[in-house]
């Protein structure tokens, strides 16, 4: 049987524009492998007999002029609908004390860095940020420091985008407009809690600021 994979990412989209938030893969949440399958998948999705169609749509959605990607919730994939961008973007300019706070010092050297480049591609990171260039990424990342972007370099290789999320609105085209992020990440909670199995303590700042 054919698979129409138009109307498979029609109805992965619809989702996204229904939630606001929709994870690349997860057995509880609501996401693209979910979707596509039908099923709770564990583990990788990549040898699912549906595999293809997964990587098809998610690459569509990555495309696509109103879908936003960072690590937002349980630290995966997230794809965010243009209607919630100005919240997470409130959340990661804040730098407030739960981004912060045990920040370790090879992070805080790499945001200097990026905040004064705007943008650095990962694979020429030096060993001036930590033996492990990659942990550091993902430490920032994991406090919504920074927008980090996949691609594929010139000779092959994967690589990040690292970009201050000044750098991203801009590049994208995004008009940014103040909001307090006490107040958005309110907001982001309980739109995740309005989620199917949604999950406040999901969020990148919950163990961090305990209720």
């Amino acid at each position: 049987m054919t698979v129409d994979k138009r109307k498979i990412f029609e109805d992965v989209f619809r989702r996204l524009s229904s939630d606001g938030l929709l994870l690349l893969a997860d057995s509880s949440l609501p996401s693209v492998t979910t979707i596509v399958t039908k099923q709770k998948i564990k583990g990788s999705w990549w040898s699912h007999p549906d595999g293809q169609t997964i990587f098809a749509v998610s690459e569509r959605l990555e495309d696509h002029p109103d879908v936003l990607i960072t690590k937002l919730i349980s630290q995966k994939i997230t794809f965010v609908h243009r209607e919630l961008w100005q919240t997470v973007y409130s959340i990661g300019v804040a730098h407030d004390d739960w981004q912060m706070q045990r920040l370790s010092t090879e992070a805080k050297k790499l945001l200097k860095r990026l905040e004064k480049a705007g943008f650095l591609e990962s694979n020429r990171l030096d060993i001036s940020v930590g033996a492990k260039p990659g942990d550091v990424v993902r430490e920032l990342e994991a406090r919504l420091l920074l927008h980090a972007e996949q691609v594929h370099t010139s000779s092959g290789a994967h690589a990040k985008i690292l970009e201050t999320w000044e750098a991203w609105a801009k590049r994208v085209g995004f008009k940014v407009r103040a909001k307090d992020s006490a107040a958005a990440r309110l907001y982001l909670e309980q739109r995740v809690m309005s989620i199917e199995n949604g999950n406040r303590d999901t969020l990148p700042w919950s163990k961090y600021l305990k209720k």
